[in-house]
């Protein structure tokens, strides 16, 4: 009963770096409309954005695969 509520627990913990990457991809695609908006012709530029996005997604899949790995 306690180990089971203790996996509980970890599950809410772990959703918290969810909550973060989450946020990260909203600032991240935020600053990059408003980047093109202002400047139009650097659109080709913007890879670093991409590459940001993919760390900060990694950041997200790795707090799921924690929140999963707590069930087995």
């Amino acid at each position: 009963m306690l180990i089971t509520a203790a996996k509980y627990i970890g599950a809410g913990i772990a959703c918290s770096g969810l909550i973060g990457a989450g946020i990260g991809i909203g600032q991240i695609f935020s600053s990059l409309i408003a980047s093109t908006a202002r400047n139009p012709q650097l659109r080709g530029h913007y890879f670093h954005m991409l590459f940001s996005f993919a760390l900060a997604e990694a950041t997200g899949l790795f707090a799921l695969m924690v929140l999963l790995s707590t069930y087995s």
